[in-house]
């Protein structure tokens, strides 16, 4: 995957809109959903830190994290190591953990599944 694919899969996202963070692209609705961390790796937001080291421990060949994002529930995703099906859950899932009140009402279908169906 790269750029292009990350650019692709966000904007499809309800509400999400490019602008530049940090000198790279990023995408927002009214909060963060995901930034190009380097030329290799995108940031996304997963449910809390745990979630983030969680994954780090289990794949470290997709995912990775640095200092700056200890304590925090962003994690980063190597582009040459992810497919698009994994990518296209985890900027769902990250769109939903940054929305506010009204855009996960807005947009259920978008949040983690519900306990029991």
């Amino acid at each position: 995957m790269d750029l292009d694919d990350a650019r692709r899969a966000a904007l499809a996202l309800p509400e999400v809109t490019e602008r530049q963070s940090w000198g790279q692209p990023a995408w927002f609705h009214r909060n963060l959903v995901a930034r190009l961390w380097d030329e290799d790796r995108l940031t996304v937001r997963v449910e809390d830190d745990g979630e983030r080291l969680a994954l780090v421990e289990q794949e470290p060949a997709l995912y990775s994290t640095t200092d700056h994002h200890a304590g925090t529930n962003l994690v980063l995703i190597a582009m040459d190591v992810v497919d698009a099906e994994t990518l296209q859950a985890h900027l769902a899932e990250s769109w939903w953990w940054a929305a506010p009140p009204v855009l996960r009402r807005r947009y259920p279908h978008l949040g983690p599944p519900q306990e029991g169906g």
